[in-house]
């Protein structure tokens, strides 16, 4: 709804995933990402984003690929 509502989302996710870095929410896509190492509870992450006032619809996993400075791998 506004960019308090991505604050709220993101430090939601923080609290539920103590080891998520990159935290971003987007209104307009209506999706938040993040990263992390370890493993990630979904229904603890759905919960807490229900606890919002938001719904949770998926949870997607995918391996972190790092970009250098010029799209190398």
């Amino acid at each position: 709804m506004c960019s308090m509502c991505e604050a709220h989302i993101c430090d939601t996710i923080r609290k539920a995933v103590p080891s998520a870095k990159k935290v971003v929410a987007s209104r307009g896509k209506r999706e938040a990402s993040f990263l992390t190492e370890d493993a990630v509870d979904e229904d603890l992450l759905k919960e807490a984003i229900a606890s919002t006032g938001y719904t949770c619809i998926d949870v997607e996993a995918a391996p972190y690929e790092k970009k250098g400075l010029f799209g190398r791998k």
